[in-house]
């Protein structure tokens, strides 16, 4: 864990696709731009959203597939907001946050972003779960227990690089798509009804259902209470933390003509992607009217009874096994970009940095644990009021993102001519005060249904203190901006400041350490090493032995290896002194990392040259990371040779 000394946005990756390459002209410039929307867009797909499409669908038919699309419509307002302000300031929406709130709110709003995510989370791995033990019987518990292991297949899709993540992203997106396409073909639903479905109305149940001849099961939902909540679950404040940031994975002219042109792009990004989302989201929604609307089956609204009606009703076994497949792929491409999510947000809040694989870790067992106790304690049937709950807390954090993001992109002092137009900014607070709205009114209701019940008066008298509390939040983010007065003026700049070379504080390295492997580069590091070194310069040879018995018995050992790692160590030795370097070998045992950091510290070296072999991906578990975690650990300058 460190400390982060600069603002730069997912660092590893950031402006590591360069879209201002002369070898990249036309539609391939084009295509640089293109992929940071389809990472966004998985979270307008993910599991969390399957519920309510198919409650939508089995109970009101096709009615309310216009909300779908006007749902659409708001994430892409909101998310073209979100790229904007990655792109023009450099700033992710974490960042803007802690340059223009108070310490206390910051915190509050980490905290906020961080229990979104794990929610988020929490519902992936419901999704995940419930897709694995459609397809493969396993119990549920055991389904959750699993999702640990995509730890490790989001730590090598980071080593990949963004561009391979995003294709793998794409990839899972098309699987689901074809899927459901199938599936649709199937069905085969009436083009003019589903066309009628995007004239916006709110049916009576009544009407409605005895249009079709089913008075007698009327649902308990009304159709406003389902299209708000498919609004409630589609917009993702996640989402407006990662858009912001992948954004700066492209490396763009910092031009007024070299933005305008990434602004372009970006937009057209954002509306392919999120319109697939709308798609893939109306064609659950289509498949749920075909399949249970238009034949009675009007109670569906869990994943698991959809899942065991589908094959029966459409008369292909195949069917249900499309629909498992593409709800594993909806949470396994979620939960990718739900680390990033909560690596951006702990970064951007704190300016904290931590293991990406712990990162993950933390995160997946913030939501495996709960599910985990709910499933053991009362059964895989509550399993959908987890799902529920888990959208429920996804609101409460919605307008702490929405709103920060529409004054960030308001503001001619940091956007200067970016900044969006008044007729943008009505329209952006018109659906930040739509999503809020009708957030507060599935929480009152929630609240509401909790205190018709014989509930504890002092639980009651806590969730009325929090409502309050959330509410002066609430107020405080739209307040606070607007009264600043000393915001910085952080607009675009294009390079740092130079403070001037005539006080330059040159370093001497009086004892540089080096990490040798025994290997044909040993001669790269030493004449690197000498490089950098003064005729006074003493050398620190550092080699490490790893066999078996010095594994076991560490220094104790003498075996063939540590005498043969001992000779070679001492004469190298000797050739540094014969070029007039006082030198000194020692050896470590056991661990490459940890020995190199111990005698580091312990020699008080000024500079450490270490090889780097240039190992990614799976060779990076066979060979390790010596390089990064040998630098997280030491304070003094690191010299990485490339060998």
């Amino acid at each position: 864990m460190s400390k982060k000394h600069d603002d730069i946005s997912l660092s590893e990756v950031h402006e590591s696709v360069d879209t201002t390459s002369v070898k990249k002209q036309g539609w391939r410039r084009v295509l640089s731009f293109f992929g940071p929307a389809y990472l966004v867009s998985v979270g307008y797909m993910d599991p969390g959203n399957w519920a309510t499409d198919l409650a939508g669908g089995s109970k009101y038919g096709y009615t309310l597939i216009w909300v779908l699309l006007m749902s659409n419509l708001m994430a892409l307002l909101l998310q073209s907001l979100s790229a904007r302000l990655g792109i023009v300031r450099g700033r992710d929406l974490a960042q803007a946050n802690r340059e223009t709130y108070p310490k206390k709110m910051n915190f509050i709003l980490w905290v906020l972003a961080e229990i979104a995510i794990a929610a988020c989370d929490l519902a992936e791995i419901l999704g995940m779960a419930i897709g694995i033990q459609l397809l493969t019987g396993l119990p549920l518990i055991w389904g959750v227990s699993i999702t640990v292991l995509d730890t490790f297949l989001l730590l090598y899709l980071q080593r990949l690089g963004i561009r391979k993540m995003e294709a793998f992203i794409i990839g899972l997106i098309a699987v689901i798509g074809i899927c459901f396409l199938v599936n649709i073909i199937i069905a085969d639903p009436h083009l003019h009804d589903v066309l009628k479905g995007l004239i916006p109305s709110l049916p009576d149940a009544k009407d409605l259902y005895a249009a079709k001849g089913m008075s007698n099961a009327l649902p308990r939902e009304t159709a406003l209470y389902l299209a708000i909540g498919i609004i409630g679950a589609t917009v993702m404040p996640h989402n407006l933390y990662l858009h912001s940031a992948l954004v700066q994975t492209r490396k763009i002219k910092k031009t007024n003509q070299g933005i305008k042109q990434a602004l372009k792009y970006s937009f057209i990004d954002s509306a392919v992607a999120l319109n697939i989302a709308f798609l893939i989201n109306a064609a659950i929604l289509i498949l749920a009217a075909t399949v249970f609307f238009q034949t009675g089956k009007t109670d569906v609204g869990e994943i698991k009874q959809a899942h065991e009606l589908l094959s029966p009703m459409l008369g292909s076994s195949f069917a249900s096994t499309l629909f498992a497949i593409a709800l594993i792929a909806s949470g396994q491409s979620s939960t990718v970009t739900g680390t990033l999510a909560g690596q951006i947000v702990m970064e951007g809040y704190l300016r904290l940095r931590i293991n990406p694989i712990m990162r993950r870790l933390i995160t997946r067992l913030i939501a495996i644990i709960p599910a985990i106790i709910v499933i053991a304690v009362f059964g895989e049937e509550e399993v959908d009021s987890l799902l529920i709950f888990s959208q429920v807390v996804l609101s409460l954090q919605l307008g702490f993102a929405v709103i920060p993001l529409i004054h960030f992109v308001s503001d001619k002092r940091t956007m200067g001519s970016f900044a969006i137009k008044p007729v943008i900014q009505f329209l952006a607070w018109l659906v930040a005060s739509i999503l809020v709205y009708l957030n507060l009114k599935m929480l009152a209701g929630e609240a509401i249904r909790f205190f018709d019940s014989s509930g504890s008066g002092m639980v009651k008298i806590i969730i009325v203190a929090a409502g309050l509390f959330f509410i002066l939040l609430l107020i405080y983010s739209i307040i606070f901006p607007l009264l600043a007065k000393n915001k910085k003026p952080a607009s675009i700049q294009m390079h740092p400041d130079i403070l001037g070379l005539q006080n330059l504080d040159i370093p001497v390295y009086k004892k540089i350490a080096i990490g040798l492997d025994f290997s044909e580069n040993d001669i790269k590091l030493l004449a690197a090493a000498i490089g950098q070194a003064r005729q006074d310069t003493r050398f620190i040879l550092i080699h490490v032995v790893e066999s078996p018995t010095a594994i076991l018995l560490g220094e104790e050992t003498g075996d063939y290896e540590t005498g043969k790692d001992k000779e070679r160590l001492e004469l190298f030795v000797n050739h540094l002194k014969e070029k007039g370097f006082e030198s000194e070998g020692i050896l470590g045992f056991r661990h490459s990392a940890k020995e190199i950091i111990r005698i580091v510290k312990e020699e008080k070296a000024d500079m450490l040259v270490l090889g780097a072999h240039g190992h990614t991906g799976l060779k990076d578990f066979i060979y390790g990371e010596t390089v990064n975690a040998v630098r997280h650990e030491i304070k003094i300058p690191v010299l990485v040779v490339n060998l």
